[in-house]
């Protein structure tokens, strides 16, 4: 009988509420389209539980892991090393595990800074954006855009508290020069902006028929406009854009980006985008 490997190699992510999460449906289609025996897990993990959890995949030799709500900022406390990103995030999504040793990264604006150069359509370096919420992905995106060159930041959002913080973060840590605005009422975008990026849950499913506050009027057709929310892809927001005009960039291709830079990290191979992204549109489209 030749030897035979029955070892799997366990990636997933931890989050709760996390049935819901897709993120398995791309990368157990990345296993499969290599001939990788890897096997991603989603498993719910209660709050109080998270440092058992971590315990548990060093004790069971996993090869890293996601973080999802609620467990992004609490995760770091437990990580041997984090990525200078990450820290200026103040979040980790990812975790790769490596010779005994936890390193914490974050693959969101990573995810979105490759979907803006894929689409070739605008330069990132001194590019003004204009940048709707201030959550995990909103900060997550500016950060990653500051450090990729970005000239100019507005982050407008409608709790003052957490907008102030991100556009503190950037103006002490980047060489970007961001401002807060206070979204309390209908926002118009100024006419020098670049970029917009929804980086709220407006939009997502079930409620794909809403849309941020905003003078759509004002959106340029040399705008690049882009949406986090992978489910619908093409929001209603998107839709409302490229009637003026402008260029879009959604939110799925964000999603499969994340998942291919966490793929690498975990095999060291490149990961096959493609079938990871069929394999989402199909479930979203399901």
């Amino acid at each position: 009988m030749p030897n035979r490997n029955y070892k799997a190699e366990l990636v997933g992510v931890f989050g709760y509420p996390v049935a819901e999460n897709p993120t398995v449906v791309m990368m157990e289609a990345a296993f499969r389209a290599l001939g990788l025996n890897w096997r991603y897990l989603t498993i719910e993990v209660k709050p109080d539980n998270l440092a058992d959890a971590i315990r548990g995949l060093v004790a069971f030799g996993m090869r890293g892991i996601n973080l999802t709500i609620p467990h992004k900022i609490e995760v770091m406390k437990y990580l041997d090393e984090i990525a200078g990103d990450a820290r200026l995030i103040g979040a980790v999504n990812t975790v790769v595990a490596e010779n005994g040793r936890l390193r914490g990264e974050n693959t969101d604006g990573k995810g979105f800074l490759r979907s803006l150069k894929e689409q070739g359509s605008t330069r990132i370096a001194g590019s003004r954006v204009f940048l709707l919420g201030a959550g995990g992905a909103a900060r997550s995106i500016a950060v990653e855009l500051a450090l990729a060159g970005a000239g100019h930041i507005v982050v407008a959002n409608r709790t003052r508290t957490r907008g102030e913080d991100l556009v503190r973060t950037l103006n002490e840590a980047t060489q970007c020069h961001a401002d807060f605005l206070l979204w309390d009422r209908q926002l118009a975008i100024p006419e020098d902006t670049d970029i917009l990026v929804n980086a709220t849950s407006i939009g997502l499913f079930p409620d794909i028929e809403a849309v941020p506050d905003i003078d759509y009027r004002t959106i340029r057709p040399d705008l690049v406009v882009c949406d986090v929310i992978p489910n619908p892809p093409h929001t209603a927001f998107l839709k409302k854009a490229e009637a003026r005009g402008a260029k879009t960039i959604d939110g799925l291709g964000m999603l499969v980006n994340q998942g291919v830079i966490g793929f690498k990290l975990w095999t060291g191979l490149e990961a096959p985008r493609e079938v990871m992204m069929e394999a989402l549109s199909k479930e979203f489209a399901g």
